[in-house]
């Protein structure tokens, strides 16, 4: 359905062009764009890798796992229904602790496999189940306490002060992911009561 909009509004630009003489201005503006998105791309690649880096870093001097245990707690109590050995809360870590380091494009894949090992332990039913559920809300609202693609965007367009996002981003993700949590459970406990 993305995709038919993004066709219509391209065709609509286009048609919306050459009526008003502007197809020049257009062509421009999309050569630019274009060469703009690959430059950004490649600066934003250097933060990603080095983010990447200190990931692996991380996770072979154990600190990963030091995190994992740390946040278990929490994360059991969030996901009642999901067994303490099961590979979904591993996951589920691994995805939370990601986005703490704004690492959206590599807690991406470890959020598919989270939702893959609930669905498995929901008995394969294509119907979401109280844990998927919690998870996305969460995913969707996760606490960041380093925004590591923002601040590379902000350098790459030369803000004066391209860190000062870091405190405002943490307060507000912060805040975010407890009204994303309060929610949950609302809606979960009021479908309790009804059902």
């Amino acid at each position: 359905m993305v995709n038919y909009i993004w066709v219509g509004l391209t065709i609509i630009g286009l048609v919306f062009a050459a009526i008003n003489g502007t197809m020049n201005e257009v062509n421009e503006a999309i050569f630019k764009g274009a060469a703009e998105a690959v430059t950004l791309c490649i600066s934003l690649i250097s933060v990603l890798v080095f983010w990447l880096g200190m990931m692996k870093i991380a996770e072979d001097s154990g600190l990963l796992n030091k995190l994992t245990a740390l946040f278990k707690p929490f994360v059991r109590r969030i996901f009642p229904d999901v067994p303490s050995n099961h590979p979904a809360l591993g996951y589920i870590l691994s995805n939370m602790i990601a986005n703490m380091f704004g690492l959206g494009n590599a807690a991406t894949p470890l959020g598919i496999k989270a939702m893959e090992q609930l669905k498995e332990l929901n008995g394969g039913i294509n119907e979401a189940s109280r844990s998927m559920v919690t998870f996305l809300a969460l995913n969707t609202a996760s606490v960041t306490l380093v925004p590591t693609m923002v601040i590379a965007i902000r350098m790459k367009y030369e803000s004066v002060s391209p860190t000062e996002i870091v405190g405002p981003t943490l307060v507000t993700t912060i805040l975010s992911a407890i009204a994303a949590i309060l929610i949950d459970r609302f809606f979960y406990y009021r479908r309790i009561r009804k059902g």
